[in-house]
């Protein structure tokens, strides 16, 4: 993970800012040409398409590189830059200044950092054991993965979700639960009360801080925004191997929740996620702040 931090107004000299963007680019560049390659033929990725199509940043926009807001790129030209459109020419070179964020997304912002703040402070649960996509297919008749085979069957599904306690915190995996499985939840979750239940032991929470750095772009570093995405496909990865899918024709083994030593090993990869994602969630705020104060 990178931890660069450009400060603001402090100038990056041409040699550096073109070696930060190649870096960029060979970080993320790969992830992002297969997705359009696969979506151009036509396959699909159970793990990986959730990343581009959950969220809403293109694999174009992904492979961009900006230095964030306020930070000068000495010995630049337009025309070079990836986000050129919102630079402007300043004393030391061209800039994106944070004064530009637009004016009407100043709400969004404070909503934001108010989130993220008590995400941080609320204490970690570990107890989920990934059971949401068990309980997506709950007593369903199709798989959401239709392509993928499914590694137990219905009624071995159905058996692991009843025998255990559905302890999801966040909204948008409960939103998917099967009718069936909703009343199983431990609590009754609703969009509107997201931040009062978001914890960092969450995987799913986790995954998200790219999207609270790419809704920022191109005022958010891409440094934070590739360390983001690429915790996020590490979350993907555990997300879909403590699922019941069968993900043996793309080499991923499974983290067997429905065995005691499967729960244990996805407690400990949950865990390091969940180390992994505080200093991503300090630099984001880091990032939001900035832009509320200046925007």
């Amino acid at each position: 993970m990178h931890s660069a931090a450009h400060t603001a107004g402090t100038a990056l000299s041409r040699a550096t800012w073109l070696q930060l963007r190649r870096e960029h680019q060979s970080r993320v560049g790969l992830w992002a040409d297969d997705r359009v390659q696969r979506a151009n033929l036509a396959i699909p990725d159970a793990v990986y398409d959730f990343l581009f199509t959950y969220y809403s940043f293109r694999p174009a926009y992904l492979k961009r590189w900006t230095p964030g807001a306020d930070v000068p790129l000495a010995d630049a030209h337009p025309d070079e830059l990836d986000w050129g459109e919102d630079f402007v020419e300043g004393c030391d070179g061209w800039v994106i200044p944070a004064n530009t964020f637009p004016k009407h997304r100043r709400d969004y912002l404070s909503w934001a950092i108010n989130y993220l703040e008590r995400t941080a402070a609320r204490p970690a649960s570990y107890h989920c054991f990934g059971l949401h996509e068990w309980a997506m297919v709950y007593k369903a008749d199709t798989a959401r993965h239709a392509h993928v085979a499914l590694r137990l069957s219905k009624a071995a599904i159905a058996k692991v979700v009843e025998e255990s306690e559905l302890r999801c915190t966040h909204y948008d995996a409960f939103r998917f639960f099967t009718p069936e499985a909703v009343p199983l939840n431990r609590h009754a979750l609703a969009r509107q009360t997201t931040t009062e239940f978001d914890q960092r032991g969450c995987i799913h929470v986790t995954m998200d801080l790219y999207r609270f750095a790419h809704k920022i772009a191109p005022w958010c570093p891409s440094e934070l925004i590739a360390d983001s995405f690429l915790t996020a496909c590490e979350a993907r990865a555990i997300d879909m191997r403590g699922s019941p899918y069968d993900l043996s024709h793309v080499n991923m083994k499974p983290i067997c929740i429905e065995t005691d030593e499967g729960r244990a090993e996805y407690v400990a990869e949950q865990r390091e996620l969940s180390e992994k994602s505080i200093p991503l969630r300090t630099r984001l705020l880091t990032v939001y702040r900035h832009l509320l104060d200046h925007a």
